[in-house]
């Protein structure tokens, strides 16, 4: 509880010493003098916040009023309280305006004896903002900036020494719509190799210590450009058909190299089909019209020809392993016989091309019949779109058929 009213008595006694008050300032600070080390505010308002001129109230902070209140300036020729600047008589409180920077002094008297003295500094405060381009070229853009602030001098009351108020700034670079700045808040001259792709406008915000702000923009047209695309598929068996989808930012020539030797320079190629197996750089190469070059690229792989023979099938309608099927991969041709025990020929398919993506394999008929369940024998030979072959030994057996 003691606390407590200990800060209260002290909020009490601050609220009853401040008597000369600064409507419109932003911020206050307090002078200290070198010769009596005493404190009198200095009331800082912001240029920015419409502010060109202060003003001050006074109010006694003793006596019986009416008051009289003389007001003077401080005189830096003659180091005193001089210049005359209003009086106001008989009345309880104060206010003049129109001040300009410097010291102001209000003497407080109401005639029976009661004589007291109050001394206020004003400062008006407009930090600078000016921000630039210092420079630019395809990969990059350079900012250039330029923050300063006010300095205010105050006087020693008792020998005119003049003490500078302390001051300084810090600022931030952004930009709308966002993009990349490197240090923004320590590099007042940034430098970025990440340039916008699209039109922005750059600001320069500087904040000084006494809050007072000041801002600056300017716009910036980009020049940039950007080479993406996108690809579909970018894996698969030969040959593979790969679409693409240009995104690239300001191209007006394009360069593509499909990695198989092959080049085009369409704005947009659609599709390139890769014959074979194997992995390929695709790469893009673009310039905009201001001769800003960009290349970017993505892989394709084409899978290697491959063959999987199974030795069971059941054609019997169900859906589930109904035909007797090569499962392959990157095939550009294929020739299969199947035969019954007896050795007639009771299937056989010749495929090359585009046609094996149609092929579904034998669906266990001889004709407008049914074949008879049991062991069957098949004779494979193909070859690979990598030219690897599949023939003797190893691509002949057995066949078994279930119903």
């Amino acid at each position: 509880m003691k606390f407590k009213i200990t800060i209260i008595f002290l909020a009490s006694a601050l609220i009853a010493n401040a008597q000369i008050t600064a409507p419109g300032s932003s911020s206050t600070r307090y002078t200290d003098y070198i010769t009596t080390g005493n404190n009198d505010p200095v009331f800082i308002f912001c240029h920015s916040d419409g502010y060109t001129s202060a003003t001050l109230n006074a109010s006694s902070p003793g006596g019986t009023g009416p008051f009289d209140f003389i007001w003077t300036r401080w005189n830096e020729l003659s180091s005193d309280f001089s210049i005359s600047i209003d009086q106001q008589l008989g009345v309880m409180d104060s206010q003049i305006t129109g001040l300009e920077e410097g010291g102001y002094r209000v003497e407080i008297s109401d005639g029976s004896g009661y004589d007291t003295v109050l001394t206020a500094w004003v400062h008006i405060d407009k930090p600078v903002s000016v921000a630039g381009l210092r420079d630019f070229k395809c990969n990059y853009v350079a900012l250039s900036g330029y923050a300063a602030i006010d300095t205010f001098y105050y006087a020693d009351v008792n020998n005119g020494t003049p003490i500078m108020l302390p001051n300084d700034y810090r600022f931030l670079w952004s930009s709308d719509p966002e993009s990349s700045i490197p240090y923004p808040e320590l590099e007042l001259n940034p430098q970025t190799f990440t340039p916008p792709l699209e039109d922005v406008w750059y600001n320069l915000h500087v904040v000084d210590s006494f809050g007072c702000a000041a801002e600056s923009s300017f716009f910036y047209e980009s020049i940039h450009v950007k080479a993406d695309f996108e690809i579909d598929p970018n894996q698969g068996e030969a040959p593979l058909e790969v679409f693409i989808t240009d995104n690239s930012v300001r191209a007006s020539t394009y360069r593509w190299e499909f990695g198989d030797d092959s080049v085009s320079y369409l704005a947009d190629p659609f599709s390139h089909i890769y014959y074979f197996p194997g992995t390929y750089k695709l790469r893009l190469f673009i310039e905009s019209e201001l001769f800003c070059k960009d290349s970017t690229s993505l892989t394709v792989t084409v899978e290697p020809s491959s063959l999987n023979i199974p030795n069971v099938f059941t054609p019997d309608g169900d859906g589930i392993n109904d035909f007797f099927y090569v499962d392959n991969k990157s095939l550009k041709s294929i020739f299969i016989q199947v035969f019954s025990r007896n050795g007639q020929r009771v299937y056989v398919y010749d495929g090359r091309g585009d046609a094996l993506k149609d092929w579904q394999g034998w669906d266990g008929t001889i004709g407008s019949s049914k074949a008879s369940p049991g062991v069957y024998f098949y004779i494979i030979r193909a070859r690979g779109w990598d030219d690897v072959a599949y023939e003797g030994k190893e691509f002949r057996g057995f066949l078994y058929l279930y119903r």
